[in-house]
């Protein structure tokens, strides 16, 4: 068992936690599907090649999904509306849209 002050689970929630999320080339895993294993790596920028895959997003994880909105290579969803100009009529709802992150030189600011 593994005690962190008021949270006690078994050591095997945790390694396989982290098997899940730090994949190595030379590992296989039961998460990744074809041959490519380092394709769901949680960690850091989501690749280019994933992002501009045909891979549904309910198939990527939230991290990489997130990393590919904010670089503009996928489509943002929700009703969600941000103003990207001065004026009244820069409102925009930005489900729909492939729309940069600040962070990517887009106008979405980082709420986080």
């Amino acid at each position: 068992m593994y005690t962190s002050g008021w949270i006690t689970k078994p050591a095997k929630y945790y390694i396989m936690r982290l098997n899940e999320f730090t994949l190595k080339n030379t590992m296989s895993c039961q998460f990744c599907g074809g041959d490519d294993h380092t394709s769901l790596d949680e960690a850091g920028k989501a690749s280019l090649k994933l992002c501009k895959s045909a891979r549904p997003d309910a198939e990527l994880g939230a991290s990489n999904l997130s990393s590919c909105k904010s670089q503009g290579l996928r489509a943002r969803d929700g009703d969600k509306s941000h103003k990207l100009g001065k004026g009244p009529e820069s409102r925009v709802k930005v489900g729909g849209h492939k729309i940069k992150g600040k962070k990517y030189g887009g106008p979405l600011p980082d709420w986080s």
